[in-house]
């Protein structure tokens, strides 16, 4: 199903609180064949008192990791890129699962320490996020998860950890985590300089290590997400289960930077790979960084075509699943967006039409889009061949229907600064400095004791 506006426009770094959500590829969950239940899942006979299961691998300042903990972290990683659950598969990965449970404690504790509330609004809205983008009705993500042996409290103590965190840091920034117009204008008189230099959109997985004697477990996990990238499992999900910097919630996306943002090794990688490419780990400040190069381009020159778009959006008032059939109302919904784009002959038709309508969403997404920017890539083809001044059929998603027309398309020099796209950029600099501080000096003052067989 199509995903419509915004497009090309992801929230600022500390307000993305759905990221697994996001990363999580469509129709992941569903596609995949289901495994029999294991033991220890939901509706099975519990592990007993002081088997495996509940073997102590780790205390974080009083708090328990358990051996059910890491391997139920390790099954929804699995689930989700299509990693080998059977096998030593899951065994390799336990060193780097069981420091980021460490850490995600810290986190979570870290939070509740300065009084930061979780809602279960929050929770609810990403778990609800995860099952449109995969087709699933609401609750068989519960289901799909346990008959892999996984309870939805793995996932949703994942998503807590990732939104508590954020949080957290938003208070630490405090003031810093405002862009102001002089930052925006002092990037624009930097990227003036730099007109004609290559630049790069690259997405990441970082991979710390705080520890010297860890740097071998850490290169190792680092080679084995190698070999699953290069398998196929897709870059944001293995960004959004393991990376630990703060783009892991945007997938791992950095965005577009300049070689001199970059670490010199990544920048002298990143200028000779090819696009699409995946490098090996790269030993950076502070751990191992795997690269994924998206595009490249010259600075001020982007030649490509600008649009101009109008839509009107109708809601279902009850969502429309691929399990489930469409009611008489879905159908009437329908029928009525069609009947507006029969209508509108122009872009203040749309924009009259969306008034109306009362729409709960703009009918102008925001100026300009790059039409190589949008996504996903059935919208991108739609666009490019609808003519200005046309509406399109109805485009149904799963909360709704919407219309859209073309009011301009022009080749030009699409490379202008971007106000929002720098806010992002500099606020997830911050964003991941203040995050590493952090995490660095929970790590020292805490009290963490591993247990023998933790495989750390």
């Amino acid at each position: 199903m199509l995903r419509l506006f915004p497009m090309a426009r992801p929230s600022l770094v500390l307000h993305a609180l759905v990221a697994v959500a996001l990363a999580l590829p469509a129709g992941a969950l569903a596609q995949r064949p289901a495994a029999p239940p294991s033991a220890g899942a939901p509706g099975q006979p519990p592990a007993p008192p002081g088997g495996r299961g509940m073997q102590i691998v780790a205390t974080v300042n009083g708090d328990v990791i358990t051996n059910a903990d890491v391997t139920a972290r390790g099954k929804l990683f699995a689930i989700s890129t299509g990693f080998p659950i059977g096998g030593d598969g899951l065994d390799r990965l336990r060193p780097q699962i069981t420091q980021q449970l460490i850490d995600e404690r810290l986190r979570l504790q870290e939070a509740q320490r300065q009084h930061v509330v979780v809602r279960d609004t929050q929770i609810a809205e990403a778990i609800r996020e995860i099952e449109q983008r995969n087709n699933l009705p609401p609750g068989a993500l519960r289901a799909r998860l346990a008959h892999d042996g996984v309870s939805l409290r793995t996932l949703v103590d994942q998503i807590r950890g990732q939104i508590g965190w954020s949080l957290v840091l938003r208070q630490q920034l405090g003031n810093s985590a405002v862009i102001s117009e002089a930052d925006i204008a002092e990037q624009a008189r930097l990227l003036t300089q730099q007109v004609g230099r290559p630049e790069f959109h690259v997405a990441e997985i970082f991979i710390p290590v705080d520890n010297p004697a860890r740097t071998a477990d850490a290169q190792r996990f680092a080679e084995t997400v190698i070999a699953q990238l290069r398998s196929g499992a897709p870059f944001a999900v293995v960004a959004a289960q393991f990376s630990q910097s703060q783009t892991a919630l945007q997938g791992g996306d950095v965005g577009w930077v300049q070689a001199n943002q970059l670490d010199p090794e990544l920048a002298k990688i990143a200028a000779e790979m090819p696009v699409g490419a995946i490098s090996a780990p790269v030993k950076v400040a502070g751990g191992f960084t795997i690269m994924q190069l998206r595009g490249r381009r010259e600075i001020g020159r982007e030649f490509g075509v600008a649009l101009t778009i109008r839509q009107v959006f109708l809601p279902f008032a009850t969502p429309l699943t691929a399990q489930g059939a469409a009611t008489e109302a879905h159908r009437a919904v329908v029928e009525r967006a069609r009947q507006i784009g029969m209508s509108a002959k122009s872009c203040e038709d749309m924009d009259a039409a969306a008034k109306a309508a009362n729409s709960p969403r703009p009918s102008d997404p925001g100026g300009e889009v790059n039409l190589a920017s949008v996504n996903p890539p059935q919208f991108r083809q739609l666009l490019a061949q609808l003519p200005p001044g046309k509406a399109s059929q109805p485009l149904v998603s799963g909360d709704g229907v919407a219309v859209v027309m073309v009011c301009s398309k022009e080749q030009k020099n699409v490379a202008t600064l971007n106000k929002q796209a720098v806010q992002e950029r500099l606020l997830s600099e911050r964003a991941e400095l203040a995050s590493r501080q952090l995490l660095r000096d929970l790590r020292r003052r805490a009290t963490i004791e591993m247990r023998e067989g933790s495989g750390t």
